[in-house]
């Protein structure tokens, strides 16, 4: 083999070594990925098309890098002479058009954010070690525009119009149409009026996210991604990955299992993954098949989009965690449901070996539920490695304990990081329909939500049309910690958006709810 041959085949082969296909991408990943095209005839040869993404310079900043190469499908060398006429654009904003030529059959496009209106193209050519050896330059193309570095789906137009000749055009180009999907990831705010602020994190692969939204009622996730519902674009969407990323204080979404829906279809449990192995957060993978989008292809072909609906996959309450050590994963239950104060409680619970696929063994362990550091309940024991029979603690619930409460797991197997803890609710908030506001009332939270009216005075108006019957809220417990004025900020948000129309009477009244259960609001 000479030269050339040989320094081409490493450059080929550390090039494929570091690139993953587009259909199995790192969980933290800036979206690598790659698509190589099936082979077409060329001069009496096979050639193919790969186009290849990785991050450039992921050290110093999340720009993009993508290579398209026009290759020997036999010998897997790049051609010379290539000329190639590129469209692209980034989800729904055109990036350029413009033709270019490449000594080597080889393009490099780094994708660099600045803060500028317009897209700016620009060639360079660079040599590397192997170039060098060659003679050859290294075609590097600069596109700089404003949030490149954001990822989502880029799309190629690309067309052939010489090969092996600059002189020669093909009498009918070559042309093919590239998706390649880099990681974006967005942040969502969610104000819970038990656990609080919280921030679910989405993780697309495919394509930017809209229309974010959680009800804290059924604890139902939606957004919505743009897709082209058409036989070619499935045949060349191999998977569509997407991740949550949640905080391990989130309580309610700390559950065994989730189930997936897209335009009303129920995907297979199977594309869910939990990973647990974080200290603060656990990361749910979805991984789409082809199968499944065909799936929903049959059933509704009019839609120009993906709708998700994401929720608990069942009636049951089951939580679950993994130790900091990754070693066990605790599952939990309890019976009645609704927890309340001053009532009898059984906690279900198995403990079960990541490594050995999670099937329940026998291990001593210490269990406590405690309430801002006060220990509530305790026991030490042995836990049972039978499917069947599970764990339990028995206990009452004190009178003055309500709002969260954390039920924690420690020396599991006489090591002290097999640990983990569980935050779940005494005296839950219902979500039966019993509110009554007279609408006079959004007039202040309005004014309150401007700073026309102080903190105490709003609450201590709430506090009297509440006592006097004039504003009607379901039942809530008061809580029985310390005393507080401070009255978070999601709460005034919550008023002014209330008294906007932007949010319903429920939603604000879970704020008010808040403010008993945390003795700021007296009643």
């Amino acid at each position: 083999m000479d030269l050339r041959k040989k320094s081409l085949h490493l450059l080929i082969f550390l090039s494929i070594f570091i690139l993953i296909p587009l259909t199995i991408v790192n969980v933290y990943g800036h979206g690598v990925g790659s698509e190589i095209f099936p082979p077409v005839d060329l001069y009496e040869k096979q050639v193919s098309l790969e186009v290849s993404s990785s991050p450039n310079n992921p050290d110093e900043s999340d720009d993009q890098q993508i290579s398209i190469s026009l290759i020997d499908f036999d010998s897997k060398i790049t051609l010379r002479d290539v000329t190639f006429l590129i469209k692209s654009s980034r989800g729904e904003q055109f990036l350029f058009e413009k033709e270019f030529q490449s000594d080597n059959g080889f393009l490099v496009f780094n994708f660099i954010s600045e803060n500028t209106t317009t897209i700016q193209v620009q060639e360079e050519n660079k040599e590397n070690f192997f170039d060098s050896l060659l003679g050859l330059d290294n075609k590097i193309v600069n596109v700089n525009g404003p949030k490149l570095n954001e990822g989502g789906l880029y799309k190629f137009d690309i067309s052939i119009i010489t090969a092996d000749d600059y002189s020669k055009k093909l009498d009918v180009p070559l042309t093919f149409n590239a998706g390649i999907s880099i990681a974006q990831k967005s942040k969502h705010e969610i104000n819970h009026p038990i656990f609080g602020p919280q921030i679910i994190n989405v993780v697309t692969y495919y394509d930017e996210i809209k229309n974010f939204q959680y009800d804290v009622k059924s604890k139902e996730i939606t957004f919505s991604m743009p897709f082209e519902w058409s036989v070619t674009n499935i045949n060349q969407t191999s998977v569509i990955h997407e991740e949550l990323v949640i905080p391990k204080t989130f309580g309610d979404l700390l559950v065994s299992g989730f189930s997936m829906y897209v335009n009303g279809i129920k995907l297979s449990d199977d594309i869910v993954t939990i990973d647990d192995f974080f200290s603060d957060g656990r990361v749910v993978h979805f991984i789409i098949s082809q199968k499944e989008l065909w799936n929903i292809y049959n059933h509704d072909t009019s839609q120009n989009r993906m709708n998700f609906l994401i929720k608990p996959n069942s009636d049951d309450i089951q939580l679950s965690s993994v130790t900091e050590n990754g070693q066990f994963r605790v599952l939990v239950s309890w019976e009645p449901q609704n927890l309340q104060s001053n009532s009898k409680t059984t906690i279900y619970f198995d403990i079960t070996d990541i490594f050995l696929k999670n099937r329940p063994i026998a291990v001593n362990y210490d269990f406590s539920i405690t309430q801002n550091d006060k220990i509530i309940f305790k026991q030490s024991g042995f836990s049972s490695d039978s499917k069947e029979n599970h764990n339990t603690a028995e206990f009452t619930i004190p009178d003055d304990v309500t709002g969260i409460v954390h039920l924690n797991f420690q020396n599991l197997g006489d090591n002290n990081l097999a640990k983990t803890s569980i935050p779940i609710i005494i005296n839950p908030i219902t979500h039966e329909n019993n509110i009554s506001i007279p609408k006079w009332i959004k007039n202040n939270a309005g004014w309150w939500a401007d700073g026309q009216i102080d903190d105490d005075s709003f609450v201590q108006g709430i506090q009297y049309l509440i006592k006097e019957k004039i504003m009607e809220i379901p039942q809530t417990a008061q809580g029985s910690g310390s005393e507080s004025n401070q009255i978070p900020s999601w709460i005034k948000n919550n008023a002014g958006w209330w008294a906007d129309g932007q949010i319903d009477d429920e939603t604000f009244v879970q704020g008010i709810q808040y403010l008993i259960q945390n003795r700021i609001l007296h009643i």
